[in-house]
């Protein structure tokens, strides 16, 4: 009798213990962006559970056509997760779906209290570990380049002062910008971001959202179709 009531309990105390080591590991993520000349990449990746979970998300193709075409992206999404998944779509960016993204981004505005307060609380325990930014440009002219590099600087310096406003740098920023004196203009640009986020900070926030919207008439509702939308 004792043996059969022991098992049920280490089994819950094995459970209580693998639940507190995802909640002590960290959420990771990489960003990485690169143009040169016409060549474009966007490279995103999260890792958690001590990297049991991953996905990769991956633009290899951004070509724009034209104004009001817009952009045209092709999303290819790969992952090593208890199902793993990998999907290839393309995308139009253009003013059509971005004022979609303008109305859902108000329809989540109205159906959460607080909703700002909480992306920054959130972005607020994000912590940045690299901020590498570098870019080399030439305007045709090397008198009118050399003018240019003080405003590029000035520009990466704005972005990096707005950031910080929201997350933790726990490191100085690494920026570049490398004047090319050529004949003709030319431009390439790298930028790297990596950091962290408490999985149990990440669960905490989670669920304050949730709470946050339940206390919103309709919102929970107005989430499901907003999100089914999404990854229709």
């Amino acid at each position: 009798m004792t043996l059969w009531l022991a098992i049920p309990l280490i089994l819950l105390l094995l459970v209580i213990l693998l639940f507190l080591l995802v909640l002590a590991s960290s959420i990771h993520f990489h960003f990485h962006v690169r143009r040169l000349g016409k060549d474009d990449r966007i490279e995103f990746d999260i890792k958690a559970v001590y990297g049991l979970v991953k996905f990769h998300y991956e633009v290899p193709a951004l070509v724009f056509q034209s104004i009001e075409q817009g952009i045209k992206l092709k999303v290819e999404k790969s992952g090593m997760a208890p199902v793993k998944r990998d999907s290839e779509k393309e995308q139009q960016v253009d003013k059509e779906s971005v004022t979609q993204w303008l109305k859902n981004i108000r329809t989540a505005l109205k159906s959460t209290r607080g909703l700002k307060k909480w992306l920054r609380g959130t972005l607020s325990h994000v912590k940045i570990s690299q901020f590498d930014w570098s870019t080399d440009f030439s305007l045709g002219d090397a008198a009118t380049t050399a003018t240019a590099v003080g405003a590029v600087w000035g520009f990466k310096w704005t972005i990096i002062g707005a950031v910080s406003c929201f997350v933790r740098l726990m490191h100085n920023p690494r920026i570049f910008v490398a004047p090319v004196f050529r004949d003709e203009p030319s431009f390439a640009t790298e930028a790297v971001c990596a950091g962290k986020l408490s999985a149990g900070y990440a669960l905490y926030a989670g669920l304050l959202l949730l709470r946050r919207v339940s206390k919103v008439e309709g919102g929970l509702g107005r989430w499901k179709k907003l999100l089914s939308r999404e990854y229709s």
